[in-house]
């Protein structure tokens, strides 16, 4: 959920800055693709704090080496959200975020289901998590054309 929130605040805080005649973010649409990097830019960084712990116990039984998968998804999340501010790769980034949401959304599936803390406290349920990717997904499109 604090992702959630933290996309919506820096997409309405980037906003304000483009009405403000920062050209940069003179659009929804652009407000949105820094918001978005602000946020993938945060989620990476967990990979490589000590909550990369718990997200690897997020890892499907059925994948090895869940801390290596840990730090790669980090990397992929830290190359997307840059990927989404250089114009000539904006699509192949948004492409690419959208492939590893999906390639994800299984570790929040088990951790959902197995009520796997993060942080120490209990996951976002399925009921809300769903919608939230959604989201997060139709976003990225929107944003990334």
């Amino acid at each position: 959920m604090a992702v959630l929130v933290v996309l919506l605040v820096s997409w309405v805080v980037f906003r304000g800055i483009g009405l403000l005649g920062v050209s940069a973010l003179a659009s929804w649409q652009a407000s949105a693709r820094y918001a978005l990097a602000v946020m993938f830019a945060m989620t990476g960084s967990a990979h490589f704090t000590p909550m990369k712990h718990d997200l690897a116990l997020m890892v499907p039984r059925a994948f090895p080496r869940p801390m290596w998968i840990v730090y790669v998804t980090g990397v992929l999340e830290f190359l997307g959200a840059v990927g989404l501010l250089v114009p000539k790769m904006r699509t192949v980034a948004g492409i690419c975020l959208i492939v590893l949401l999906v390639a994800m959304f299984p570790a929040n599936v088990r951790a959902a289901r197995e009520r796997l803390p993060l942080r120490g406290k209990p996951v976002t349920a399925l009921w809300l998590r769903l919608p939230m990717q959604i989201f997060f997904i139709g976003l990225i499109w929107w944003a990334s054309r």
